[in-house]
């Protein structure tokens, strides 16, 4: 993602590419796979001059191809992750590939596909203001900042219950930048998120580093509607297939780097 760049330019575009990214004859024949994403999540999906790219985005363009139907992106807008699964009830898309992590309160309103990578929250500060701080354990009196929905919230949460921490604050989850922003202007001290995605967008931000990852251990997955178990199974074939010929490995290990690893059997 290019400095300033904004989210609504983002949106518009990979609509803009859903529409034109399949060749117009493919798409006359086949019904498209529309796949729920939050935009930008880098590396998971991000916008560049070609188009729409990243992890999820390689996947899914494979296992529609591989299902027999053809991939369009249909970018979630809100400002809570969690608001994405409501998109399956009402049809908006069929699935949602959004380095989504499995937790226990998402599987009661959608039903996850076999997980495909292995990853955790990481820690990230300003080191020329926060010096000292290399891990959750040296954030006594300092405010951790997270994106509204994602599943730092509630680890962020408990260090505070803890004591171990001063306060949250929650940001909207299309407000990733602003909480970057305020790592070195103050509004907030660490922010807490998967690490795939807090090595990517501290590349260009010298003063910001992924001081601790691992903090938690999540599984991350595709997930379809509850009940949708045709499109569950074949989302599964289609993945498994891909893990066995090492596709899958690869599009980790290529995307996610040391963030992630692909997800156990």
């Amino acid at each position: 993602m290019r400095p300033g760049t904004t989210r609504r330019a983002l949106i518009q575009g990979a609509a803009a590419w859903a529409v034109a990214g399949a060749p117009r004859a493919a798409r006359a024949q086949l019904k498209p796979l529309r796949v729920g994403s939050a935009l930008p999540n880098p590396p998971f999906e991000l916008m560049t001059a070609n188009g729409p790219d990243g992890f999820d985005i390689e996947l899914m363009r494979l296992i529609a191809e591989d299902i027999g139907r053809t991939w369009q992106l249909v970018p979630y807008t809100g400002s809570d992750f969690n608001g994405i699964f409501a998109g399956l009830d009402t049809g908006a898309y069929d699935c949602v590939a959004s380095g989504t992590t499995v937790t226990s309160n998402r599987q009661q309103v959608a039903d996850f596909c076999a997980p495909y990578a292995l990853s955790g929250q990481s820690l990230t500060v300003d080191v020329t203001r926060h010096p000292h701080v290399r891990s959750i354990d040296d954030l006594r009196g300092l405010t951790i900042g997270v994106q509204q929905g994602n599943t730092s919230e509630p680890v962020a949460d408990r260090l505070v219950a803890e004591g171990r921490a001063a306060r949250v604050r929650v940001y909207p989850y299309d407000a990733i930048a602003t909480a970057l922003d305020e790592l070195s202007n103050g509004g907030c001290d660490a922010f807490m998120k998967l690490a795939p995605v807090m090595h990517w967008l501290t590349r260009d931000r010298p003063k910001l580093k992924v001081v601790q990852t691992g903090i938690t251990r999540e599984l991350l997955g595709v997930c379809v509607r509850k009940g949708d178990a045709e499109l569950r199974d074949a989302i599964d074939d289609a993945q498994q297939a891909l893990r066995d010929n090492g596709t899958l490995e690869r599009l980790v290990e290529r995307w996610l780097g040391r963030g992630a690893t692909i997800a156990p059997i």
